[in-house]
């Protein structure tokens, strides 16, 4: 929600004192039309406009907008997720060629499997081209070498092409040294029909879709004929091939999934007491925070008298969430700042809040939600993250990369 303050330097006391101590986006608009205004988000909004807009002090150069500001303007928030996702939307309002370089928004590694090309491969990309193609994205990713990391390790299973040219089939072309090694099917010099790669790429996006789960349901019912046959050696050897498999496949931490399948909920704590802040992820995209309150004991808005819910939390919450309006739809460009928002978030070292990834069938885990809600309102830590060894590992060595030799 937001709020307003007009600012007299006169009654600087009066408005520092109806301003909230907590945290906050602000934005101060200057007396002159057309004037550039001060954006940014705070932990404690009533100590930061005291610093601002306070009585300026002559042996400091700290930064004093006192007899600049008619008007402030702000809007509380719970979390730190929450006041990225709200300055986010206000830079974006008011600097749309400037806000993700005031905000530092790197794009989020995705694997694209790029199918709008007559022979389609798999490459690692932070961009994003038109939502009406062909083409399929995974991610996000912690970093760059991650993605790479985990979209070479899984191709080695795979022989679709891996150059990165336009193919014009040629028996005369030469090819190159995977198909050498047998690990392409060469459409560059016709080593296969374009069924056959095809087939293999629509191997390649169930692998992708799936985590894995499609190779190794493959492999795992190929062991166990071999085992049942007495062939011990080949389901030795394919064993060994499904621990290969297995590794590659856990390099992909759980939010990296096909970005028009990215469904999950991030609990967050709230502004407003005795609720916490739902927001939901849908297709890559985080939507506006829902208020949940904890208590099944709530006051209704009407201010009539209190009632008892006679509902479960877990009937509570999504109901919420079904009541929650659609998004619209959205432009690449946005769909990347949600991603790259999303990244920046769920990296991190430490950070406030849990999410809760949806199944294949697109439904919540609820149980697992109730009592993450439960534990982000009593501001407990969250549950073990079963990939979080895995993800804090790439995570680092692609900040090593990006950082560079010392």
């Amino acid at each position: 929600m937001l709020y307003a303050l007009e600012f007299a330097p006169e009654r600087d006391a009066e408005i520092f004192a109806a301003a909230p101590a907590a945290a906050a986006v602000f934005v101060l608009w200057p007396h002159e039309a057309g004037g550039e205004p001060y954006i940014s988000k705070t932990a404690n909004l009533r100590r930061r406009l005291i610093r601002l807009l306070g009585a300026a002090d002559e042996r400091t150069k700290k930064l004093n907008l006192r007899t600049r500001v008619a008007r402030i303007e702000y809007t509380p928030t719970g979390s730190d997720f929450e006041s990225a996702l709200v300055l986010y939307s206000a830079l974006r309002r008011l600097f749309p060629e400037r806000y993700r370089e005031r905000l530092r928004l790197r794009p989020a590694p995705l694997v694209k499997l790029n199918l709008d090309n007559p022979y389609p491969r798999a490459y690692v990309t932070t961009r994003i081209g038109k939502l009406s193609g062909a083409s399929f994205y995974y991610g996000p990713f912690g970093s760059r070498l991650a993605a790479e990391k985990f979209l070479n390790d899984s191709l080695d299973f795979f022989k679709m092409r891996r150059c990165d040219f336009d193919l014009h089939p040629d028996p005369a072309f030469p090819g190159c040294i995977y198909s050498e090694m047998k690990m392409c099917l060469a459409p560059c010099f016709k080593g296969c029909t374009d069924e056959q790669y095809v087939v293999e790429v629509a191997r390649v996006q169930q692998y992708l879709d799936s985590g894995g789960l499609s190779l190794r349901r493959a492999l795992q019912a190929e062991r166990e004929r071999a085992s049942a046959a007495t062939e011990f050696e080949q389901a030795a050897a394919t064993h060994v091939r499904l621990e290969k498999v297995n590794a590659a496949a856990a390099q992909r931490p759980d939010v990296a999934r096909r970005v028009d399948r990215l469904r999950a909920l991030i609990v967050q704590p709230a502004s407003e007491p005795q609720h916490v802040a739902l927001f939901r992820v849908e297709q890559g995209r985080v939507a506006p925070p829902v208020l949940f309150a904890v208590d099944a004991t709530t006051t209704l808005a009407d201010d009539t008298a209190t009632r008892r819910q006679p509902q479960s939390m877990e009937s509570r919450i999504a109901q919420a969430l079904t009541a929650a309006p659609p998004l619209p739809r959205a432009t690449a460009a946005e769909l990347m700042d949600h991603l790259a928002l999303l990244k920046r978030w769920y990296y991190r070292g430490s950070k406030t809040g849990e999410i809760f990834l949806a199944d294949d069938t697109g439904d919540l885990p609820m149980r697992r939600v109730v009592r993450g809600v439960s534990r982000v309102f009593r501001g407990e830590k969250p549950a073990p993250d079963l990939n979080e060894s895995a993800r804090d590992y790439w995570v680092n060595r692609g900040r090593e990369a990006e950082r560079g030799p010392e």
